[in-house]
């Protein structure tokens, strides 16, 4: 009895090891994050989970051909959209209903994306502002923060034939913190407001997804301040450039803008990967 109760004791010692190895294992993985050109961005967390960002791809003319074709993003887990206008919608419906990947959007468009029947109500699921959702489970949370911008929803309206403009709720931005404590500040579209300042305190974001086109968002030296003294993130990845003639900020105007600071930018292209 006695040889059994150790060597019981002893698997079970070996078991709990291998769990724990496992787990360390799971938790030293890569985070991927693919920019698929303006805010589009596909995110592969540390256990493989993936979260797709304003998924504007088919009519995106800074999408890489082969990412046009929404199968080629494969599983999607969530999706997560930051304001109603059509370069950040973009495929959200048809991808959720694709993936049954739930969409998590303004409060207020959630249920416009419902009454138009573009969504079913449950891949339209509510939140706020200031909320904290734990959709993939209790190690990844979804905050949504505030930003600066516009959200009303255009629509052409298949029976009429005519353009309508609907509730697009208030823009936001996201804070997506991974299994290993990792966090990325997703800016959505934005102008400069003190409460960045906030932001990078309490929420301490180590990669910043940043617009720098102008016009419709921060200028690369709007977003320079915003980067340096007001969010002060150890990575940022410039988006929102480019894509359309008023978008005239560029990586390098950001760059230069920004002079010496500790942050690391990567001036990568629509269809460029980064591992952290």
């Amino acid at each position: 009895m006695h040889y059994h109760a150790r060597w019981l004791a002893t698997l079970v010692l070996a078991l709990s090891t291998l769990a724990a190895a496992g787990t360390t294992s799971a938790q030293s993985g890569k985070i991927e994050v693919l920019w698929l050109g303006q805010a589009a961005f596909k995110i592969t967390t540390v256990s493989g989970k993936v979260i797709v960002i304003d998924p504007f791809l088919t009519q995106n003319p800074k999408t890489p051909p082969q990412w046009k074709n929404l199968d080629a993003l494969g599983k999607v887990d969530l999706i997560l959209v930051t304001h109603a206008h059509a370069d950040h919608i973009g495929d959200a419906p048809e991808l959720a209903k694709k993936t049954n990947a739930p969409v998590y959007a303004p409060a207020g468009f959630n249920q416009t994306l419902v009454a138009l029947g573009l969504l079913p109500a449950n891949l339209s699921p509510r939140m706020n502002k200031g909320g904290t959702i734990t959709p993939l489970g209790p190690d990844i949370k979804i905050t949504m923060t505030r930003a600066e911008h516009s959200s009303e929803f255009a629509w052409k309206n298949p029976a009429t034939g005519k353009d309508e403009v609907h509730v697009g709720g208030e823009p936001v931005g996201f804070i997506v913190q991974l299994e290993n404590g990792f966090k990325i500040y997703h800016m959505g579209d934005t102008g400069v407001f003190g409460d960045m300042k906030w932001i990078g305190e309490y929420y301490k974001p180590d990669l910043l997804l940043i617009p720098i086109g102008g016009h419709f968002v921060m200028s690369p030296q709007d977003a320079a301040v915003a980067t340096r003294d007001l969010i002060k993130p150890k990575f940022a990845v410039p988006m929102h450039y480019g894509t359309f003639p008023p978008l005239k900020g560029t990586p390098q105007e950001y760059m230069q803008a920004l002079g010496t600071t500790s942050t690391k930018v990567f001036p990568i292209n629509p269809g460029d990967k980064l591992e952290f």
